[in-house]
């Protein structure tokens, strides 16, 4: 089989083990006579598939039964929106913290439902390190602090989560999700987009305290139901038609990140094939990295660039014709970017970290 590596930032590559019993179940799922995409969402089968997926997000997550997870439409981006709406009111403050270009929408988003401020910024930086959390400054009347776990687009990351002084924090793991261990008891809301390290595009994962649940969210302004994060959490995240295809992804997923031997075994995965990587940037000349300070640098986000941008571009285009890619670096940074989620296999980041030796030799 002719397959590529593909270091997309999302969408991104899944594996073939997964995708190989998605094939099977395509025509006729588990032998029922007709297809996981034709399942109908009222039905013991899809209701098997929902209850099992839920359990296995809060067992990788390591969290308890005092967290619900709920399957949401619209990405994470609409959380950007539904958080604000469901943990604060108008006149409550929230705080932010910018460290890349969605944490920052994010922010923009909070600031039209609450009184947001920006707790730390690397805006002024161009987002090439984590500016850290400053307690001191913390109002402990604040309902909640944001923070975006891993940054795709510079390529930054939180090393552990961040102590909040005792405010509710909610973190966007959208591109780290699964691919490294935090404490995610100190979170009282979690998000992400599963298209990265969890599957197809089409649906959001939100694990979150039940007592941070409200049986209404913002009346001024009007809050949607679609909006509500108990509407879904009461109904088990059957609200309206779910997509069905994605969660049932999901669980597969999650089925092989247990195989893989879990986070924990993930993680160090994602920490040697980054480091190839590293290494090769910190020892050269020729590859300079985006992210300033090496304990900020993400696991699954590799970003650098060459001494040219016409370099950048043939750099990503030999790549592409020995089978890597997906490596130009998003259009608000530029450059070139890695991005070595669960489902890269260790043979891709050597075969890049081959390349990138070679290309520097024939190029410097």
């Amino acid at each position: 089989m002719n397959r590529v590596f593909n270091f997309s930032a999302g969408p991104s590559q899944m594996p073939l083990e997964v995708l190989k019993e998605i094939q099977n179940d395509l025509l006729n799922y588990k032998g029922i006579g007709y297809s996981i995409l034709e399942m109908n969402h009222r039905t013991d089968a899809y209701y098997s598939i929902n209850d099992e997926s839920r359990k296995l997000v809060l067992r990788l997550f390591n969290l308890d039964d005092t967290y619900d997870v709920l399957f949401l439409p619209g990405g994470g981006t609409s959380q950007f929106s539904m958080i604000p709406m469901n943990l604060a009111n108008k006149d409550d403050l929230c705080y932010y913290t910018i460290s890349g270009h969605f944490s920052n929408k994010a922010y923009e988003e909070g600031r039209k439902f609450t009184k947001a401020e920006v707790l730390a910024s690397s805006k002024e930086s161009s987002y090439n390190h984590i500016e850290k959390i400053d307690i001191n400054k913390i109002d402990k009347k604040a309902k909640y602090i944001h923070i975006t776990v891993n940054n795709t687009v510079p390529g930054t990351c939180y090393k552990e989560a961040p102590d909040t002084n005792g405010i509710t924090l909610v973190g966007d793991v959208s591109s780290i999700i699964f691919a490294k261990e935090y404490d995610y008891k100190k979170f009282g809301l979690l998000y992400a987009g599963v298209q990265k390290n969890l599957g197809a595009a089409g649906v959001t994962v939100v694990a979150i305290k039940k007592q941070l649940i409200r049986e209404e969210a913002q009346l001024e302004p009007y809050t949607p139901s679609m909006y509500v994060y108990a509407n879904h959490s009461k109904t088990n995240s059957i609200y309206n038609t779910p997509p069905v295809f994605s969660i049932y992804i999901i669980g597969l997923m999650c089925k092989w990140i247990e195989n893989c031997g879990g986070v924990m075994q993930l993680e160090k995965n994602a920490l040697k094939k980054s480091g190839m990587l590293y290494d090769i940037i910190d020892n050269s000349k020729f590859y300079k990295g985006i992210v300033i300070d090496k304990e900020d640098r993400s696991p699954v986000n590799v970003t650098f660039i060459t001494p040219n941008e016409d370099l950048n571009k043939k750099f990503i285009e030999e790549a592409k014709e020995e089978g890597m890619i997906n490596l130009k670096g998003h259009k608000a940074m530029g450059g070139i970017r890695a991005s070595l989620y669960n489902a890269m296999p260790m043979e891709g980041a050597m075969k890049l970290a081959a390349f990138m030796e070679k290309f520097e030799k024939n190029n410097k």
